[in-house]
């Protein structure tokens, strides 16, 4: 397994950590967002997912991944 941190821009609120979750783990991945320090922990196996695909998941539901 694979880990890695993502800063990511636009998250606000709880619903916001809802949807960056569920979207990561569309992709077969977990999160774990910090929304006080806008980051996201995430855990992913790099034999079934890319951190482009988590990124790509997370910039669907409208944030930005910098």
């Amino acid at each position: 397994m694979s880990n890695a941190t993502l800063n990511v821009e636009g998250m606000s609120c709880n619903h916001c950590v809802s949807a960056v979750e569920k979207a990561v783990s569309g992709v077969g991945a977990a999160a774990k967002v910090n929304l006080a320090a806008k980051t996201v922990a995430v855990e992913y196996d790099e034999s079934k997912v890319t951190l482009n695909d988590i990124k790509a998941a997370i910039e669907d539901q409208g944030y930005d991944v910098v």
